[in-house]
């Protein structure tokens, strides 16, 4: 196949997701959905079947083709689509292995254990020879989606990458990786920077290669306390948001919006309003109400259904849907998703149920 080149895209035709970011006029509520190129589509268990999961993050047409299905399927329910790869190719880029096992997740063959063990990690990452994959991905898609969508690209944030990399996985306590952060604080920060530094120079990649908004995933912020998000999180995030877009800038890309999601943090609100993202995404546990209180209307929200919710049956969808929009309101720089990612079991027509109820009613309340 013809790599194609990150230049002369398909012209887009649906902007109302980038007009929500930045605080334009919107005529309804653009949607788009977290693993919404996920496991709850038959299309994607075929595809699955065939291949591994990493096999198909590092192969760009698979990748690809992964996160055309939702677009597809879909239609004009969906304003975004979202690049199909992983946040944890930053710690494989890093050097550290990383397995998907079938009913475990993912899987680190070595962690780290104490500080001495980031001797293994990779001194000088060559992000661009490590995740080139990524960016061919994006170009690729870029092209396919034909301007029916913008694109999004993504990392995990710096604490929650950490987290994966010591506790070797998912984890109910996050015992390991939290006691680092008290027992080798200043090693903690030089590992985050680490993290950091590479999120930074992936997420320039990524627009470099065509996407045209960007989320920042810190799902483990809310295992921490508020002070230890303000001292082991936030500065992280700030530091990725400022240097991005300084980046950007001097290298004439487009500064594109950019997203904050941190699960569980509903105490850093206003914090993580006042943080260079365009956008701050809610889980299901936050009040809209509170939300918009507490960032002052100097963000886009975007949420935040209970993603449980998918299996109460369409009444009961559209009701909780129609509750949601209500409350975030008429006047609100809204952007639709669940409060996290979908679920793999979930029917796909109760997720076009809520699509279609967000759209019709956030519609609505505007006229």
């Amino acid at each position: 196949m013809v790599t194609l080149k990150a230049e002369n895209f398909p012209k887009l035709q649906n902007d109302l997701i980038l007009r929500a970011a930045r605080g334009k006029k919107i005529e309804r509520a653009p949607a788009w959905i977290m693993r919404q190129a996920g496991r709850y589509l038959p299309e994607f268990q075929e595809l699955r079947k065939d291949h591994s999961f990493f096999e198909i993050c590092r192969t760009p047409e698979l990748a690809c083709a992964l996160t055309l299905q939702p677009i597809d399927r879909y239609g004009k329910l969906l304003d975004a689509a979202i690049i199909f790869s992983d946040i944890l190719v930053i710690p494989q880029a890093m050097g550290l292995e990383v397995l998907m096992v079938a009913g475990k997740g993912p899987v680190f063959t070595a962690p780290l254990e104490t500080p001495e063990d980031c001797v293994r990690l990779v001194e000088n990452v060559d992000v661009t020879k490590e995740l080139g994959y990524v960016y061919e991905a994006i170009t690729l898609t870029r092209h396919k989606l034909d301007g029916r969508v913008p694109l999004f690209g993504f990392i995990g944030a710096p604490w929650t990458l950490m987290a994966y990399m010591i506790e070797g996985g998912g984890s109910k306590t996050l015992a390991k990786a939290k006691s680092w952060l008290w027992k080798y604080p200043k090693e903690s920060h030089a590992l985050l920077q680490r993290i950091t530094d590479i999120a930074i120079e992936f997420l320039v990649g990524q627009v470099r290669a065509g996407a045209q908004m960007l989320q920042v995933f810190e799902s483990w912020g809310g295992e921490l306390s508020p002070f230890d998000f303000k001292e082991y999180s936030l500065p992280y995030l700030r530091q990725i948001s400022t240097k991005v877009k300084e980046r950007l800038e001097s290298e004439g890309l487009d500064v594109v919006p950019m997203t904050v999601f941190a699960k569980g943090s509903w105490y850093a609100l206003k914090d993580l309003s006042e943080s260079n993202y365009e956008v701050v995404s809610l889980d299901w546990t936050i009040d809209p109400t509170y939300a918009i209180e507490m960032t002052n209307n100097k963000v886009a929200l975007q949420g935040n259904m209970d993603p449980t919710a998918l299996y109460g049956g369409f009444e009961a969808i559209r009701e909780i849907a129609t509750r949601m929009i209500h409350a975030f309101g008429k006047d609100s720089r809204h952007i639709v998703n669940l409060g996290h990612g979908i679920l793999p079991t979930v029917d796909p027509e109760a997720l076009k149920v809520y699509l279609e109820t967000v759209q019709k009613v956030s519609t609505e309340i505007r006229k």
